[in-house]
């Protein structure tokens, strides 16, 4: 996928955003496995704000969804683009954990029980990720399956 393709994709769904927890933007298969990409309104709205939405670096990490969650390879130390889980365990705690943790899994009646609603699972069975690009981090939650996963994005975040 190019960063044109990523670009349109986006734009096909997102006057859905606003009418559905989220909505899947497309679907990749790597090693016979599927992940469907699925963004959320509020991803759009915190990217606008920030003046990131479609940006270079936004379609970037989008397009890095075709490197697929690899489980064995769920925790990157470092420089590595992809797909990696995000823990409680890092100290001190980073942005990252603060904005998928603190201000979005550990809310109640919010949008993680709308996404776990939705998907059909218990919200302690999504798994908090990040989709990574050198430039920025799009972070959201992952529901794990044998034969395909959903990733559902929420946020950003760009700290170095």
């Amino acid at each position: 996928m190019n960063l044109s393709k990523a670009k349109l994709l986006i734009e096909s769904k997102e006057n859905e955003l606003s009418k559905s927890v989220y909505v899947i933007v497309h679907t990749f298969e790597r090693d016979g496995k599927k992940l469907h990409l699925a963004i959320t309104n509020n991803l759009r709205n915190k990217c606008r704000k920030a003046r990131i939405w479609k940006s270079k670096q936004f379609l970037t990490a989008i397009k890095n969804t075709e490197y697929g969650f690899d489980p064995v390879k769920a925790q990157s130390p470092g420089g590595s683009d992809g797909i990696f889980i995000l823990t409680r365990n890092y100290k001190p705690k980073n942005e990252m954990m603060k904005k998928i943790f603190d201000r979005f899994l550990d809310k109640t009646g919010d949008l993680a029980d709308e996404i776990a609603k939705e998907l059909r699972i218990s919200k302690l069975d999504l798994i908090p990720v990040r989709l990574v690009s050198h430039h920025l981090r799009l972070l959201g939650v992952l529901k794990h399956d044998t034969n395909s996963n959903i990733l559902v994005l929420v946020d950003y975040d760009d700290t170095k």
